[in-house]
């Protein structure tokens, strides 16, 4: 790089909906409730930005108010976008704010837009000798490219950055002069901007008319070149073109002037910056920050002046582990909570700055006192620390206990089995004791690991995880997160402790107890206060009964299941495997045959090309913001009915997919213990109630193929003493939205036993229930569950053979057949609108923060979630009641049967074959007697010696 001076511009709005829409899959939602996304994509982008090149000079620049002068010139331009979504709405007074405290100046023109101001001060930085970088995702910049002005472009997914100079430019464009991407834009239009364009002309024939006539003008002086149809539009909408050549025109005479002081690049108000990030609970973005703008941050580079924040440390009553051995037993209050404020001036408290009392307990004169004091206690909090994240393979390193805030003790176990068994033995009466409430973060871990040695947990069980879940189920649920939110507590990082993950990460058993100490107590303690702050609000959110009878009771079903695990037949995989492969190689041929050459399948560009590019299968091919074909799922799925190679592709994809994913990988999550396949149920991760299978995940094991069904088959009994049982729901969610919705037609199909399809279809078709064919129950059917997902007549179209106004016509008429369903949806709609949320049968909330949105498509996706929430999650909330019984009942009448699996609306069993009647009786009495709706539960149970064969 020369020694220029170099100034950065950015385009604020394409950074902060660039951030927005990153986060859509999983938006940053804090503890208050507002949606950071946007702040947190924008922030990351920028401060990326100062840490990679370390700017002169910095200025970031807004849009206010659009831009009139276009608005003038044609009243449509950009009328066509929809409301800016509320999050962003909501981020733009922070991120100014943020920037005010980083003293970067914010450039903003009533009636201007950034494009503009960017223009104007990039033309007039270049005049005084600065190299300008633009940094926007934003193609039309690329106009204001030349020999010093640059766009500094972000990648796709988070993959850096790329400059483009002039080179770039000419290449990407296929232009001579960046001034002619003018031209190239005003020719094809821009649909976000609503430019016009010439009708007809797309990307390649914009190119093929610049390479031929140089510019827009060139073009109309030389029409009588061109033929057909072509010739006449381009005549016929001379006057469009120009106009939205001028629409696509940067302006550059703003008034705004660059002022070289202004944008110097200085030392932040870092205090203030963080006070900000505070409030909206950005834990790693303040790390982020301050490293960011640490002294000497880059060696290289020494523009960023030092440090001006004054450090005011207040000592602390450090207490250290394992001083005064018996002061544990006495009064040895803790002070009030201490505080550093360190050289950011942000002040969250810390193990190093918080007063403490955390022992070990090591002598047995110690433990036997230790363990009167714990048995004399109504509710403790306790956290083990392992050797290994699986619980199956863990071994304890030691256990901590805490009971009141500030205080805490630490059981340090030995490596040695029977030594260690001898310790726990004396801890059994505590975890055995029905009377003291057993408090912990995850305590389905604590609970596996324990059962190792044959420890059972009993009593009242508070979860810190479960109860956060339930309060604020869109925010994550891991305890730093919660201490930082709630405590405002930073705890110990396990990576100080043992390292970052790899082959030099230590165990724990290879650190010091001390060490151990302070960081297990530590968590035992926050974990501690954590459930004093829950508590209260499980009430508040009306969420304690769910709390009491649901959640916390599947815990122990779900370790208990998880522990049981279940058996796999890994020769029938071995077999499963060699058929797949040459289901593989068969479909390669047929793709290399119909492509007329061999290619990379798996390679998303490679297939692009051959697609679109030598195959031409569609006209107008979408692309991604790589400039790559796009060739995802859903846009291939559109296409192959109507071509043979897309089909195939599809296929290949899908039995490529299931070999890697589960025919090659379960045999390789068999624990080599026990011999079988434990998966991991998590309760905390879907917002709808519902259960998540991980490691291996059991629960998206494709069965509407073949090959995916035959991966059922895998799972086998234990012995040939037992069988498995498999029990399902009959149509549980439409059970549930004919009871919430009290459409007696439905209603009464239910009680009748008729087929719920058929029926709809003979209502919907007009015709009698014998003569319905099979096209109509199919059409029904796809009605019917799709009305939960807000299907619409498009989406209809696309997963039948109805046309898309066939499709419309067969909603209207459901609806107009259902009239209660439809009126059930607006009435969801509405209680979500008037408090933000709705709720299941038993009172689990969905929080929907964007159901007042003015923007179309975030407001629609939060009404679908209003009418689909309380289906599906009632639907899950009542096979956990169904689970919950039918474990009570197998414990208690001391059965050998277990539950091993749940698949959504699906149990299984591994059924003792002398018990089978009784179990068949118990499990459908449970099931169907879990919850009273107005439509009964229906089960199917069947029974196999695999699980295909049982479903």
């Amino acid at each position: 790089m020369s020694d220029q001076k170099r100034l950065f511009l950015v385009d604020a709005y394409a950074l902060i909906f660039r951030g927005y829409y990153a986060f859509i899959k999983n938006p940053r939602i804090n503890s208050k409730g507002v949606d950071t996304s946007a702040i947190m994509g924008f922030m990351n982008s920028l401060l990326d930005v100062i840490k990679r090149e370390r700017p002169d000079h910095l200025a970031v620049c807004f849009d206010k108010g659009g831009s009139s002068d276009r608005v003038d010139m044609y009243e449509a331009y950009k009328a066509n976008r929809d409301e800016t979504p509320e999050a962003i709405k909501v981020a733009v007074p922070y991120i100014q704010e943020i920037l005010k405290a980083m003293h970067i100046p914010i450039m903003v023109k009533e009636g201007y837009e950034a494009d503009d101001v960017i223009g104007t001060l990039s033309k007039q930085a270049e005049k005084e000798g600065y190299q300008t970088f633009m940094v926007t995702p934003d193609k039309d910049f690329a106009q204001l490219v030349s020999e010093n002005i640059f766009m500094y472009r972000p990648k796709s997914f988070g993959g850096g950055y790329e400059t483009w100079g002039i080179p770039e430019v000419q290449k990407k464009f296929e232009v001579t002069d960046p001034l002619q991407v003018i031209d190239f834009l005003g020719m094809m239009g821009d649909s976000s901007d609503n430019i016009p364009g010439l009708p007809g002309v797309g990307e390649k024939t914009a190119k093929k008319f610049l390479a031929q006539y140089g510019s827009m003008e060139g073009l109309f002086e030389n029409t009588h070149e061109l033929k057909g149809k072509m010739k006449e539009k381009v005549e016929a909408n001379k006057e469009l073109g120009l106009l939205s050549k001028k629409l696509a025109t940067i302006m550059l005479d703003v008034p705004v002037t660059f002022n070289a002081k202004d944008f110097e690049l200085e030392q932040p108000d870092i205090p203030k910056v963080t006070e900000i990030f505070q409030e909206l609970e950005f834990r790693r973005l303040i790390d982020n920050f301050t490293k960011t703008f640490a002294v000497n941050a880059s060696e290289d580079n020494q523009s960023i002046p030092e440090t001006t924040a004054d450090t005011k440390a207040t000592p602390k009553e450090q207490v250290a582990a394992g001083a005064g051995q018996f002061s544990l037993f006495g009064s040895n209050d803790t002070s009030e909570a201490t505080t550093t404020e360190t050289s950011s001036g942000y002040t969250r408290k810390t193990a190093s700055t918080t007063s403490h009392f955390y022992q070990s307990i090591t002598s047995n004169l110690a433990i036997k006192l230790f363990l009167k004091n714990l048995m004399n206690q109504n509710s403790v909090c306790f956290d083990t620390e392992t050797t290994d994240i699986n619980p199956l393979a863990a071994n304890l390193v030691g256990i901590a206990f805490s009971w009141e805030a500030g205080k805490g003790f630490y059981l340090p176990f030995p490596e040695d089995k029977a030594a260690a068994q001898e310790l726990i033995e004396q801890l059994r009466p505590f975890f055995e004791a029905e009377h003291i409430e057993k408090i912990g973060q995850n305590l389905k871990y604590d609970i596996k690991v324990l059962a190792k040695y044959n420890i059972t947990v009993k009593g009242k069980l508070f979860d810190t995880m479960l109860a956060h879940y339930l309060i604020n189920p869109d925010m994550r649920h891991n305890m730093d997160v919660l201490a930082e939110t709630y405590l405002n507590y930073t705890p110990i990082s396990i990576t100080e402790l043992i390292g970052k993950k790899g082959k030099n990460q230590l165990s724990m058993r290879d650190v010091p107890v001390e060490k151990q100490t302070e960081y297990a107590v530590e968590d035992a303690d926050i974990t501690l206060q954590l459930k004093e702050h829950f508590a209260n609000e499980l009430d508040q959110a009306s969420t304690q009964k769910l709390f009491d009878d649901i959640e916390v009771p599947l815990l122990r079903v779900l370790a208990a299941m998880e522990l049981e695990g279940i058996n796999l037949d890994k020769d029938f995989l071995t077999s499963l495997a060699e058929q797949l492969n040459s289901d593989i190689k068969a479909l390669e041929g047929k793709i290399y045959a119909e492509a007329g050459e061999e290619f990379n399948i798996a390679s998303p560009k490679q297939l692009g090309d051959i697609l679109f590019d030598k195959l031409k299968l569609v006209d107008k091919p979408k692309k991604t913001k790589t400039g790559q074909y796009a060739t995802s799922e859903d846009i291939l799925s559109y296409l192959a009915k109507d071509h043979t190679i897309i089909q195939h592709i599809l296929d290949f994809r899908g039995l490529s997919k299931l070999k890697s994913t589960y025919v090659d990988a379960l045999p390789l999550q068999v624990d080599p213990t026990t011999g079988r396949v434990h998966t991991d149920y998590m309760q905390t991760v879907a917002a709808t109630g519902r259960l998540s299978s991980n490691n291996p995940n059991l629960q998206n094991i494709p069965i509407r193929t073949e090959r995916g069904r035959q991966v059922r088959k895998a799972f086998v009994p234990r012995n040939e003493d037992y069988i498995l049982l498999a029990a399902d729901y009959s149509q549980i969610e439409l059970r549930i939205i004919a009871a919430l919705s009290e459409e007696e037609t439905m209603i009464e199909a239910f009680k009748q036993g008729e087929d719920i399809h058929a029926s709809t279809a003979s209502k919907v078709f007009n015709v009698p229930i014998s003569e319905v064919t099979r096209e109509q129950r199919s059409n029904a059917k796809t009605v019917n569950f799709g009305i939960i997902y807000g299907v619409s007549a498009f989406g209809l179209s696309n997963q039948t053979d109805l046309s898309r106004s066939e499709a419309k016509d067969l909603i209207d008429t459901y609806y107009e057949t259902y009239p209660k369903l439809k009126a059930y949806i607006s009435k969801q709609v509405d209680f979500a609108r008037d408090h933000g949320y709705v709720q299941t049968v038993l009172g689990r909330r969905r929080y929907l923060k964007d159901i007042n949105s003015r923007n179309a498509v975030v407001r629609g996706a939060a009404e679908r979630n209003a009418v689909n929430a309380p289906i599906q999650g009632s639907a899950a909330d009542i096979i956990k009641i169904a689970m919950i019984n039918i474990y009570k009942k197998l414990e208690d009448g001391n059965f050998k049967t277990k539950m091993l699996l749940q698949v959504h609306d699906e149990l299984v069993f591994d059924v003792y074959k002398p018990e089978l009647d009784s179990i068949k009786t118990l499990v459908k009495t449970e099931m169907e007697n879990a919850y009273q709706l107005e439509v009964p539960l229906d089960v199917d149970l069947g029974t196999g010696n695999n699980w295909l064969e049982a479903h």
